[in-house]
């Protein structure tokens, strides 16, 4: 690997790790100098390291982050953009995890690491001053086209380090280059609403800037060649309620795998206590791998899942639906990549017939499938379905930012291919209602929806999606008086937050 010590965006030394010898670097500037070592060096790993944190670099380390070679990497300390970006971007990317390997764009100039041939294709888009705004600027325009950017705990043993921190007019100016326009207004609104302050002039200069765009595909690569070792043992879980048809069929496909699960569990739900099951082809029918089967009468999909999910004694799991389709392959190649790529959880192409996918190459996916996923078994010690969200929304991301803080990143792969057959008898097949249902003044958001925003959301994503849903629920409802619809919102709002509160105390 070639390493370059900086110092307040300057180079002070460039070290070539197969030489053990210091390189002639013409190039002051820390960002000009890695993309000139980048096209002398395509294939080698560029390492950038702040020069007070020389001696707590861990090569190793960013040699193992690297596994992936269409990945980025940096020290995850003090995020650099101020926590004001929440105002405008509602992912779990930026509430970080700083104990574990996080998926997030934010980058620090701190230390850090990528591949020469992959800084490459961002050269049109690079922002030459400073080293941070531009890695940054990287993560934040690569991610959606395949880069994979994480924040990496063991890349330093040690440090105590002063890192830079954006200014107000640079994140005006980040904003406008990476997000729609509209997303620099909203940021002042919030900025005025929730701070009292008034950011006019970073609000008009950032609007001479123009949006920065990167359209090229990042396909992804492992820097190890594929073996021949044997595939490894796999569960499948189906909840149900009501679909013995697609039951039946979900069992075939499975039965035709060429990769076979070594067991299938599934969950049967009926209300009715006096009911008997509908699945009586699981008995009486041959299966070439075990199936456990439950017949519940309580009904809802998270305490089906978690049911299901206790029984799993194989080292992966797949979180299916009783109305999917696939290919006989399906397990086989999931497991040949999540392998090859070092890949913990996968959600997989997932469409419903006539839709068209639209991505092209694997990502870090923002959210999680709970009916269309793959995962290593070794987390569900650790995770499970919030029963806070049954009967609402949400359960699936929540599942997908327990997983994300433990370290376990979440890789969309679109060549992966499920048909979505949405039965007809779909939904919450059962009576349900919840508490809030009569209340005279009616929650906004739903409470399930707030309760996930109060525990995987920083303050001010929480703040920025107060802000944007009052804006595009008032063109929804019947009081037009702009003054009368806000004191109605805060109330929503207020109602809202109890709820969750209450979700919470009932489920602890």
């Amino acid at each position: 690997m070639i390493i370059v010590y900086h110092k307040n965006n300057q180079v002070d030394s460039v070290f070539d790790s197969v030489t053990q010898s210091n390189l002639n670097c013409q190039e002051l500037n820390v960002v000009r100098a890695l993309m000139l070592l980048a096209s002398a060096y395509k294939e080698r790993i560029l390492v950038w390291c702040q020069s007070d944190q020389k001696d707590y670099l861990d090569p190793e380390a960013v040699k193992q982050s690297l596994y992936l070679k269409n990945a980025m990497v940096s020290f995850n300390s003090t995020a650099y953009l101020p926590p004001q970006i929440g105002y405008v971007e509602d992912s779990p990317f930026i509430k970080v995890n700083r104990k574990v390997s996080y998926p997030t764009w934010q980058m620090s100039g701190l230390a850090g690491a990528m591949y020469g041939f992959q800084l490459l294709k961002f050269k049109a888009v690079l922002d030459k001053d400073c080293l941070d705004y531009t890695l940054n600027s990287i993560a934040k325009l690569g991610m959606p086209n395949g880069l994979f950017c994480y924040a990496v705990p063991q890349l330093l043993s040690e440090s105590h380090p002063i890192v830079n921190t954006a200014n107000t007019m640079s994140l005006f100016k980040f904003v406008k280059q990476h997000y729609k326009t509209r997303w620099v207004f909203l940021l002042a609104l919030n900025y005025m609403w929730h701070e009292k302050k008034i950011m006019l002039w970073p609000l008009l200069r950032s609007l001479f800037y123009r949006q920065k765009t990167f359209n090229t595909s990042i396909g992804m690569e492992s820097s190890k060649p594929k073996n021949d070792e044997p595939l490894p043992t796999i569960d499948v879980i189906i909840p149900t309620i009501g679909r013995s048809h697609y039951v039946y069929d979900v069992l075939k496909d499975l039965a035709g795998q060429t990769h076979l699960p070594r067991q299938v569990i599934v969950v049967e739900q009926n209300p009715n206590i006096q009911s008997a099951t509908n699945l009586e082809f699981i008995k009486s029918d041959s299966w070439p791998f075990k199936i456990v089967h439950h017949f519940i009468h309580q009904t809802g999909a998270c305490n089906a899942r978690n049911l299901a999910l206790n029984e799993v004694n194989s080292e992966y799991v797949y979180l299916a639906d009783d109305d999917n389709k696939f290919d006989k392959d399906l397990i086989e190649n999931a497991l040949e990549q999540m392998m090859h790529f070092n890949l913990e959880v996968i959600s997989m192409s997932y469409l419903q017939q006539g839709e068209v996918e639209r991505k092209e190459q694997a990502i870090q996916w923002p959210t999680f499938g709970a009916g269309c996923s793959i995962m290593k078994s070794k987390y569900l010690e650790m995770v499970s379905f919030n029963k806070a969200l049954e009967f609402g929304y949400g359960e699936d991301v929540d599942f997908g930012m327990q997983l994300r803080n433990l370290g376990a990143d979440i890789v969309y792969m679109p060549d992966l291919k499920i048909l979505h057959l949405k039965a007809p008898i779909g939904g919450f097949r059962s009576t349900f209602k919840q508490a809030w249902l009569n209340d005279e003044i009616q929650p906004k958001p739903s409470p399930t929806i707030m309760f996930y925003k109060l525990n995987n959301s920083t303050k001010y994503q929480l703040l920025g999606y107060k802000a944007a849903l009052l804006i595009n629920y008032y063109f929804r409802q019947k009081v037009k008086n702009p003054f009368r619809y806000y004191k109605l919102f805060n109330k929503q709002w207020q109602q809202s937050v109890f709820w969750a509160n209450q979700l919470k105390k009932r489920h602890t």
